[in-house]
């Protein structure tokens, strides 16, 4: 999961820098990874081709803990569960926007079958 942490390593630094510790340990950060994983949650968009315009659809949301096979393998996860496209994922912390990233897959878009979910 290096991919995840590159992701929050400069929101785990802000967030230990306003409570007052500008050089963490490798356990601190590491520690404070941790913790903000537990209270983190991803939300899985898909990029709807729409001629000279940019929409997602929401296909799930949910704890970035329940989601630990999305986080170690997510270009075969996205593959397997809604097939290929150009998907976002987005990483937040409670209320707190992290980071994006975006895969990917080729194959067939299974997600264009899929309910969309509000985002």
């Amino acid at each position: 999961m290096t991919w995840v942490w590159k992701l929050y390593e400069g929101h785990i630094r802000k967030t230990l820098l306003a409570k007052g510790n500008a050089e963490p340990s490798e356990a601190e950060l590491e520690r404070a990874f941790v913790r903000s994983m537990g209270r983190s949650f991803v939300t899985i968009l898909v990029q709807v081709p729409i001629p000279n315009s940019v929409r997602f659809k929401g296909l799930a949301r949910g704890s970035v803990l329940e989601m630990t096979d999305l986080l170690n393998d997510p270009m075969g996860y996205l593959l397997e569960h809604y097939g290929g496209g150009k998907f976002k994922l987005n990483f937040h912390e409670g209320w707190h926007f992290v980071s994006t990233k975006n895969f990917k897959p080729e194959g067939s878009p299974l997600w264009k079958d899929l309910p969309e979910i509000p985002f």
